[in-house]
């Protein structure tokens, strides 16, 4: 290449780079102007949202990812839950004002309760309630004791709904896993291999890679079992217990494990269908799941009826509702009795051991066609039960037993005795109600809160004519109930008759000042789990007036309405 020609070739590509230096420098200026528009525009907006800080239903929805937006910050926070915190009417800051080590310790009462049906719909609305996570704790911990609940209490409805609006979490497999082994402990693997739609492909857990393998093979899909094995082995996270299962399952080799596995379900149920002449021996130390898929199997059988050692780990499992209460007196019909000793069984049982006593009187039960003599060896086997702390084997069995009888057929000394002893399987709520005019928690008004549609204009009237029935009656009795109808009413923008002094009337009942500083200060979702601690295991209808008055004073103050008509709704109506 000449001189000259390189001179040239270099005055042009001096042109061209100030030229686009100066394009450059152009382009910049306009992105800037443009940014800063934009940051403005983002500063309006910021404004307006810290505003109003609602939740979008749509974003809860799908990704239940809600940015909180301030104007030094801006945060992802995830929040995890079911409903929407304005349904039950709390907001995403409800335990703001609370230490959530409080929160943490609460929880761990109430856990220790059977709560009634009123007090559990109390706590499942308020822990789920989609929210930020109290102080001193994490958004994890936070997030465990909403799945440990779950867990522990077998909400297995819950735990789809909470998988299916939060599809993102710390320990997801854990939940799956736990749905997972539900199927297999109630032998329905049909449906446990469907609930297998939940394992994304971010969750990466040797378990429920193996069960993902079954269900293929169980689906007759084995080819893709068999590249998902593959990949399984090379990645180093199976093992030969399974190894052997999968290949004898997939049809290329024979079963080479020797020993049942019970160390996990998976396992356990691996060799139940992989091990000719399956047999196995539950004991007190087996695991709940085991002991629940044996019998949901019909894996339970007593060979030996004389091997009481069994038969008592049998008893024990099934009043920890592991194994079916029926299998228990299957196994006291199998016991034998010389004819002498049934006709005596009342002066004998005490004599013989624990299971041969209460397997005698069952059989002397069966056989016994006089009312009084069945109803003697009923509660005479409730005392063996229970003396051998074995109570939740029978309760339900003897409650079943009761019902079959007239109530004109029982005995005048037992009918107490057994009306207590009767389970109802009719929700308080589903019970016919019966309303009195003349009192006022009892009147028509009451339907306001067991109706949602219930126009306030109606309850008006309502309250007008029932106050005039009322007036007519001198010697007429405000009671605790009655006031917290008329504080609830008023509360919702009901105008009560100024001739009723309710405020002075509210003054006859205390309000624990713990509780009303929880009120006082918004403390709405610890105030809620409170609630939820005083009423535990009685249903709402069975605590005092009092109480129930002082719960609804202090709902109507935190404006927790849902919960407020719900409680009321349970409480007043006189049902039939």
């Amino acid at each position: 290449m000449k001189l000259s020609d390189l001179n040239k070739l270099f005055f042009f590509l001096v042109i061209f780079i100030n030229t686009s230096f100066i394009y450059a420098e152009e382009e910049i200026d306009i992105w800037k102007k443009k940014n800063s528009n934009e940051n403005n525009e983002e500063i309006k907006s910021t404004e307006k949202k810290i505003q109003s800080p609602l939740i979008n239903k749509n974003n809860l929805s799908s990704n239940n990812i809600i940015q909180e937006q301030t104007s030094q910050v801006n945060n992802d926070i995830k929040l995890y839950g079911i409903w929407d915190p304005d349904k039950y009417d709390f907001e995403l800051a409800m335990w703001s004002k609370t230490d959530g080590k409080n929160i943490q310790k609460t929880i761990e009462r109430i856990n220790k309760l059977k709560l009634s049906d009123t007090a559990e719909n109390i706590f499942l609305n308020t822990l789920f309630s989609y929210s930020y996570s109290p102080d001193n704790i994490s958004e994890k911990e936070f997030l465990d004791i909403k799945i440990n609940w779950l867990i522990k209490n077998k909400k297995d409805n819950l735990i789809e709904e909470f998988l299916k609006k939060n599809t993102d979490f710390p320990n997801k497999n854990k939940i799956i896993q736990y749905l997972v082994d539900r199927n297999i402990s109630s032998a329905n693997i049909k449906t446990g291999c469907e609930k297998v739609n939940f394992i994304g492909k971010d969750i990466k857990d040797p378990y429920l890679e193996k069960f993902k393998i079954y269900c293929l093979i169980f689906n007759n899909k084995k080819s893709q079992a068999q590249l998902l094995h593959d990949i399984l082995k090379e990645q180093n996270q199976s093992d030969k217990f399974f190894d052997n299962a999968a290949n004898f399952l997939l049809g290329v080799s024979d079963n080479k494990n020797k020993k049942i596995k019970d160390d996990n379900l998976l396992n356990f149920y691996l060799s139940s269908i992989t091990f000719q002449n399956f047999k196995y021996e539950p004991n007190d130390k087996t695991k709940k799941s085991i002991w629940e898929y044996l019998n949901s199997a019909n894996l339970i059988s007593i060979d030996d009826i004389n091997d009481k050692e069994k038969i008592r780990n049998i008893e024990i499992a099934a009043n920890k509702n592991q194994v079916d209460k029926n299998q228990v007196f299957k196994i006291y019909k199998q016991i034998p009795f010389e004819l002498n000793t049934l006709i005596n069984a009342k002066n004998i049982y005490q004599s013989l051991e624990k299971i041969e006593g209460r397997a005698l009187l069952y059989q002397k039960f069966l056989l016994s066609d006089n009312i009084q003599n069945k109803l003697d060896l009923l509660f005479l086997l409730k005392d063996l039960f229970k003396k051998d702390n074995l109570s939740n084997v029978y309760a339900e069995f003897l409650s079943d037993r009761l019902k079959e009888f007239e109530k004109s057929e029982i005995p005048e000394n037992y009918q107490n005795t057994v009306e207590k002893n009767i389970f109802s399987n009719t929700k308080i709520t589903q019970q016919k109600i019966k309303f009195d005019e003349k009192v006022l928690h009892r009147s028509k008004l009451i339907r306001y809160f067991y109706d949602k549609e219930y126009p306030l204009k109606k309850t008006q009237k309502e309250l007008d004519s029932v106050f005039k029935k009322i007036k007519r009656n001198k010697n007429y009795f405000y009671s605790a109930k009655d006031v917290a109808v008329l504080e609830s009413l008023e509360s919702d923008g009901v105008i009560i008759p100024k001739e009723i002094d309710h405020k002075s009337l509210s003054a006859n009942y205390n309000i624990p000042d713990s509780l009303n500083d929880l009120a006082e200060k918004g403390e709405k979702g610890y105030l809620a789990l409170k609630i939820v601690e005083i009423i535990g295991e009685d249903e709402v209808n069975n605590l005092d007036p009092e109480t129930i008055y002082f719960i609804t004073n202090l709902l109507n103050k935190l404006k927790l309405r849902e919960f407020r008509n719900e409680i009321l709704a349970t409480a007043l109506p006189l049902r039939i």
